[in-house]
């Protein structure tokens, strides 16, 4: 007998066996029991969440003589020649997305039904359609026959015309939750004599982040080369990561141990795990911490404030990541800002050190505390001369940029600062960056100097710097979108000249460090 895979063997047969849509199979039930078909429908949702199999039990239960209380009876003579049923047409957008295809439904579309009540169109990955196809559509979809329902499936809604999605009715599946994955798979298991532990079920219902099919086909794949499926089999088949890893890493961060955290984040990288999942994990083990740390009164973990930024942190990533950087190198600067140590607690502007050898004198980056006033009428003008000419492109290219410059920085002081804010606009030659916390604000616009010096060598560009609060960004923009309605356009301004008294002020107290001491043996950080 020839072998059917599992995704196929278990595919839904009628509503009952549809997992994690109940909302959706409950108004298509009351649909069918009410006789209100409407004409065209639309799926819409990640894949594997059951829109093509939904869509299939909904067509065969509208035609089946003899429909039950969870749609088509599957016994009648409708329900058993479904397959061969020449009145449900399913065409895959995919690969047949010209509208010629189209063309050949309106022409076809006028026929009744051979067999059945309807004749039903099921049109998967729709939004695949050619411009001309969906144009075609549109006509068919305005005043379709009463014996046809059109039922369209897509995974990217957005990419689906606004003309086309007024004239169905439209569902919304949503991503398979955990617990129902591992119930249909511990009856699939149960059915094909699987031996599977228990977490390795759970395992599987992660990795597949809510998809019954890719459920299904993970589980397929390891039934065939093992007798008894283990969570330690998953992990390495697959590139997931345990939850006592994870708590492992938790650990290593509050013990401060470096070298420990240096080898487990090898040893992910070696097994290939997928960094989306090893961020998920993280997220959710961040989650159970901040609760506890809430909660609990003797809690002993990071702080509620450290756990938010690292979430953050985290989530961030992804948009950072293309094909020439390491997403482990990100995860990795990110959960290092949180172990602790004495010598780079201390921000190198703030400490004074004397050195007492032979070494050439090391003259560090001054820091010119600038006042309340000065930062504010900076970030206007340097927000203004962005937005004179700030461009998308201009905006995605510094982005890329700022991310290498990220993951290149050497500097712990200023990555520490760096590495929670976002750049939110550019022009040709300034950009605005945005960050959660008004002190490490301050303190960036303290640094601009250092930041676009390093920055400007390291990624041969030009640019100057400001940082804002998410807050102060947010009406900046709502301001410009306003300008922009106003027809009020932006002019460039000319920056104040940097004040000479200062600059004579941090000369002079060198000066006066190098009378005091041996000129060849100070260094001043």
């Amino acid at each position: 007998m020839e072998y059917k895979v599992l995704y196929r063997k278990y595919r839904p047969d009628d509503f009952s066996s549809i997992i994690g849509q109940d909302y959706i199979v409950s108004i298509l039930k009351n649909a069918i029991k009410n006789d209100k078909i409407s004409h065209a429908y639309i799926f819409s949702g990640p894949r594997g969440t059951g829109k093509t199999s939904t869509a299939k039990v909904f067509a065969k239960a509208i035609n089946c003589l003899n429909p039950t209380e969870n749609g088509p009876c599957n016994n009648c003579q409708n329900c058993l020649q479904f397959k061969a049923n020449a009145d449900i047409i399913e065409i895959d957008a995919a690969s047949n997305n010209g509208v010629d295809e189209i063309r050949e439904i309106i022409n076809n579309i006028k026929l009744a039904p051979a067999y059945s009540k309807y004749k039903v169109y099921i049109i998967d990955e729709v939004h695949m359609l050619s411009t001309s196809a969906f144009n075609a559509l549109l006509l068919t979809l305005e005043e379709p026959p009463k014996h046809v329902v059109f039922i369209l499936a897509t995974t990217n809604i957005e990419a689906v015309p606004i003309t086309i999605l007024s004239r169905c009715q439209r569902f919304d599946f949503h991503k398979i939750q955990n617990k129902d994955i591992i119930k249909r798979l511990e009856y699939v298991t149960k059915e094909e004599k699987i031996d599977i532990e228990k977490e390795a079920l759970e395992e599987i219902a992660y990795i597949c982040d809510g998809g019954m099919r890719d459920a299904l086909s993970i589980l397929d794949q390891l039934s065939s080369t093992t007798n008894k499926i283990t969570q330690k089999d998953v992990i390495e088949h697959f590139g997931s990561v345990s939850k006592k890893q994870i708590e492992d890493l938790f650990k290593i961060i509050l013990e401060n141990n470096v070298d420990k955290f240096d080898e487990i984040m090898k040893k992910f990288k070696e097994l290939a795990i997928d960094y989306k999942v090893l961020i998920k994990k993280l997220l959710e083990k961040i989650e159970e911490e901040a609760i506890n740390e809430k909660k609990t009164s003797n809690y002993n973990g990071l702080s509620y404030q450290n756990l938010k930024e690292m979430a953050f942190s985290l989530a961030e990533i992804s948009n950072y990541v293309n094909i020439s950087i390491d997403a482990y190198l990100l995860i990795e600067i990110t959960l290092l800002k949180y172990f602790h140590n004495l010598s780079t607690d201390i921000p190198k502007e703030e400490r004074v050190e004397l050195k007492t050898n032979s070494e050439p004198p090391q003259i560090i980056s001054r820091e010119i505390i600038l006042s309340e006033n000065e930062t504010a009428n900076l970030i206007k003008i340097r927000v203004n001369n962005c937005f004179v000419n700030a461009k998308k492109e201009y905006l995605q290219n510094l982005k890329e940029r700022w991310a290498k410059f990220i993951t290149s920085l050497e500097d712990k002081s200023l990555l520490n600062l760096l590495i929670d804010c976002n750049i939110v606009a550019a022009s040709e030659s300034y950009t605005v960056l945005t960050n959660s916390i008004d002190g490490t604000v301050n303190l960036i616009n303290n640094k601009l100097n250092e930041i676009e010096e390093i920055f400007n060598k390291t990624q041969n560009m030009n640019y100057k710097f400001i940082a804002l609060t998410e807050n102060l960004w947010n009406s900046e923009k709502k301001e410009y979108i306003e300008n922009l309605k106003n027809k009020k356009s932006y002019t460039f301004i000319e920056e104040p000249k940097k004040d000479e008294e200062t600059e004579k002020n941090v000369d002079n107290i060198e000066k006066i460090a190098y009378d005091i001491f041996d000129k060849e043996k100070i260094e001043i950080e």
